[in-house]
């Protein structure tokens, strides 16, 4: 109780499961004991998987990579939408598109559609259309807006992908399985733990259990984000301090490497006595 990760999550009750009639099999290693029918879920697994989910973002995001959350379910999509944006990670509330990894080219078409209808609204407020193809061009607008907007800064594949329930979104888990791309994911006592990398078993309909998870996971971004930036400034001041020193070619370093073994080499050659030098010089006599 004195650590206050775990008393956070003891009272979000992360460790009300579900029911025991509609239980998972798989998850047995993550349960503790049973109470009124309904399982309840060892905060020891709970803390483990959570800490060890924080080790993960942090080496991703440290080494130039994102972090993409995925949390369409009602009580999710505030929770992402309140702390996501904060360490400007990218995430998903609304429904997944099936495609949004798979299928990346296309996705990134469509948000690029979706700043040509922003810059027209910008300009002049599809005034220079009729009124028919102003309201489909701003329901196009919305529709991408709503569905796309979190993940609008993503540029390239993310390094990791956080989902809230796996059995929800299992396409979001089944793409980033098939990429390769490692998976975390809070799983309740009815859901496959098998389907995500690094499981966080705990309660996934509670508000406040899944506001601790995200927060804490949040933090591991930041702390990623802070390592990534020491980085890229020692790897400026490296490129500085080499770039004071004179560079040379390659032939001039060879020549300079040549010049260095004849001098070697002479020094190595013994020089002739000085008995043996007149005696060389003077003509045999006859």
């Amino acid at each position: 109780m004195a650590n206050p990760l775990v008393q956070d999550l003891i009272e979000a009750g992360i460790h009300f499961g579900q029911r025991t009639s509609g239980w998972n099999p798989k998850m047995q290693p993550y349960i503790y004991a049973r109470r009124n029918g309904i399982h309840i879920i060892d905060i020891k697994e709970t803390v483990k998987g959570l800490l060890l989910a924080k080790k993960f973002i942090t080496k991703t995001v440290a080494g130039g990579k994102d972090v993409v959350f995925v949390g369409t379910k009602r009580q999710a999509k505030n929770v992402l939408e309140e702390h996501v944006p904060a360490v400007e990670m990218h995430y998903v509330t609304e429904r997944w598109l099936g495609g949004i990894l798979t299928n990346f080219r296309t996705i990134r078409a469509r948000l690029k559609r979706l700043e040509e209808l922003e810059a027209i609204e910008a300009n002049d407020n599809f005034q220079s259309y009729s009124k028919k193809m102003e309201s489909q061009l701003r329901r196009e607008m919305k529709k991408i807006k709503r569905n796309l907007d979190g993940i609008r800064r993503m540029e390239q594949l993310p390094g990791a992908v956080v989902v809230i329930d796996a059995r929800h979104e299992s396409t979001a888990l089944r793409e980033a399985r098939k990429l390769g791309i490692p998976t975390i994911s809070l799983v309740d006592s009815d859901g496959d733990p098998d389907l995500v990398d690094i499981p966080i078993p705990g309660n996934d309909d509670s508000m406040r259990s899944i506001d601790v998870v995200i927060r804490e996971l949040c933090k591991a971004c930041h702390d990623g984000k802070q390592s990534r930036a020491v980085s890229a400034v020692q790897a400026g001041a490296d490129d500085d301090e080499g770039g004071d020193r004179p560079r040379r070619s390659r032939r001039a370093q060879f020549r300079s490497d040549e010049a260095g073994r004849d001098a070697s080499a002479s020094s190595d050659t013994p020089a002739p006595s000085a008995e043996a030098a007149p005696a060389a010089s003077a003509p045999a006599s006859e």
